[in-house]
């Protein structure tokens, strides 16, 4: 019999960040590794990553790493996890391993044990395997994972729909899913980000009919923007294209490169006359591809409404076409954006309400498959924790027992001992590791405190020179500003900035020494209190005190 528990470093009362561990008599498996876009309120933070204290702890029980797909909010932080963690093993379908060789190349991360699994080919751990097998999504060869143990099967099934007319790449073979319900589940980990969505989400998710009105009624240059791994979506543009006698050039290196695999390996068929290179750019029969990078949401778009592409200037007679996802963490940028548009005359194409190119589960998904699998325990993952009660509900209204039914946070552990749910209250402090540029240490709450206050009140600098010798002032102190209130009647307020830091200047000073840890902090706690009583404001405040010799 087993000990099983299952933890979540993320992906738990978020959207993204999607990293599930699955502990089998004290051996991990991990099952996917994502990240998340930085809200705007994380000032400069570009993305964010979960914490690996845990599995860096644990490092020498983790049998491997499994990953259901590409996408950044699965897979995002593969290369900071392996920088961590160089000998992981990490298993993969053929296309998410060519799509982890090329991103591991591009951050020049040396991926040593990666593994290529096929589906419905069973990887054997001794006291227990794990069994791959095909689920529908927007990318091919994406995956669910059946873990099969002594007291049944744990199933993770991160991003999936159910679509009957899916087949090759995108398949997903319902036999193969109830085959596994029929051996016993244990618990089933299905995803909740369209759970509140009634019927099922297909077919409103193929827009290949949408891409033809788009260009039928667009007779300028038009502009997609994708998302590079989003391939069934680029396939539905290029078939949406053809005949129409019109030149496709894809933009960006990332979406480049990602497209050129995929023709290579056969994930997309298109055909050489329809692809144009950067002569076309200007022609009124030219569509453009572009794509946003993991940074920064709709970057691409915005660097062309600010003048700051390179190859690329907007017309009036020009089309946009939001062909990606929307995520409600974005509804204003991408409002900003159109207001942006529209003062610039460009045309603007949307997605239609009741369609979606996010292959997510809606409600008769997830009870479909709940049906399916049978399970006895049911744990709602990935989305924000509305969503996950909206999952439990749909397990509830399926006969599943409420008391079954395990809604959990971040951290939060779900025990299993010989196949019954243990009171576990036991939880594993997780934390947001906040990335700004190319760095991967913490940002950490601090700086992003600083950065606040910096955009909510501006900078005070304060500098003053010393003589060594008598500790006597020589220069200053000087009060320079930025960002904060400051006009020509606010002279009185420099003046007193000054005043304050002489008299903390020299009531520090005894017998020619001079505490100047002292000084700059308590030079920063009374400019502080007087400015908060002067003018409401809370700048961030620095002080410089240095010492020469002579002047």
């Amino acid at each position: 019999m087993a000990n099983i528990k299952i933890m979540s470093l993320g992906g738990l009362n978020e959207n993204g960040k999607n990293l599930y561990t699955v502990s089998i008599n004290d051996k991990i498996l991990i099952f996917d590794c994502g990240i998340k876009y930085a809200p705007d309120k994380m000032y400069g933070v570009d993305y964010v990553i979960p914490d690996f204290t845990y599995l860096v702890e644990n490092k020498n029980k983790i049998v491997g790493l499994f990953l259901t797909h590409p996408h950044f909010e699965n897979m995002g932080a593969l290369t900071d996890l392996i920088s961590l963690i160089p000998n992981l093993k990490v298993y993969a379908s053929k296309f998410t391993t060519r799509i982890i060789e090329y991103v591991c190349s591009e951050e020049n991360v040396e991926i040593k044990n990666l593994i290529t699994i096929l589906p419905h080919r069973k990887i054997d751990f001794k006291e227990f395997s794990v069994f791959p097998f095909n689920v529908t999504h927007s990318c091919p060869e994406s995956f669910g994972f059946s873990i099969n143990t002594e007291d049944g099967a744990v199933i993770y099934m991160s991003d999936f729909i159910v679509d009957s007319t899916m087949s090759g790449q995108y398949d997903m073979d319902i036999g193969k899913l109830a085959y596994i319900g029929k051996q016993g589940v244990l618990c089933l980990m299905a995803e909740s980000l369209f759970s509140e969505k009634k019927g099922f989400t297909s077919p409103l998710h193929k827009l290949e009919g949408f891409f033809k009105k788009v260009v039928d009624r667009n007779k300028g240059r038009i502009i997609f923007s994708v998302l590079p791994l989003h391939i069934y979506t680029v396939q539905e543009i290029f078939n949406a294209l053809e005949g129409k006698n019109r030149k496709v050039v894809i933009m960006g290196k990332e979406l480049h490169s990602i497209v050129n695999i995929c023709v290579k390996h056969g994930y997309l068929n298109i055909k050489d006359d329809m692809l144009g290179n950067l002569t076309d750019l200007k022609s009124e029969n030219t569509v453009i591809l572009v794509s946003n990078d993991r940074e920064s949401p709709y970057a691409n778009i915005n660097r062309l409404i600010n003048n700051r592409d390179k190859f690329i200037t907007l017309e009036k007679t020009d089309t946009i076409c939001f062909a990606e996802p929307s995520y409600d963490a974005y509804e204003k940028i991408i409002v900003k954006l159109m207001n942006e548009l529209a003062v610039l005359g460009v045309n603007i194409e949307t997605i239609p309400k009741e369609n979606s190119v996010r292959y997510h589960a809606s409600s008769e998904d997830l009870m479909l498959i709940m049906k399916l699998f049978n399970p006895k325990y049911y744990m709602p993952i990935k989305g924000e924790y509305r969503y996950q009660v909206g999952n439990a509900a749909l397990a509830e209204k399926i006969g599943i027992p409420k008391e079954n039914i395990l809604l959990k946070e971040n951290g939060s552990i779900v025990e299993f001992d010989n196949g019954i749910l243990k009171d576990n209250f036991d939880k594993y402090f997780v934390d947001d590791i906040l990335i700004d540029g190319k760095s991967s240490e913490d940002v950490g709450e601090l700086v992003l405190k600083d950065r606040e206050m910096l955009s909510a009140n501006g900078l005070i600098l304060i500098s003053a020179t010393l003589k060594k010798s008598t500790k006597e002032l020589l220069i200053g102190p000087e009060v320079m500003t930025r960002g904060f209130v400051y006009d020509k009647e606010s002279n009185e307020i420099i003046d007193e900035i000054k005043n304050i830091s002489i008299q903390t200047i020299e009531e520090n000073i005894y017998n020619k020494y001079a505490d100047y840890t002292k000084i700059r902090n308590e030079i920063r706690e009374r400019i502080s209190a007087y400015l908060y009583k002067e003018t409401k404001c809370k700048p961030v405040i620095l002080t410089v005190i240095q010492e020469v010799e002579e002047l």
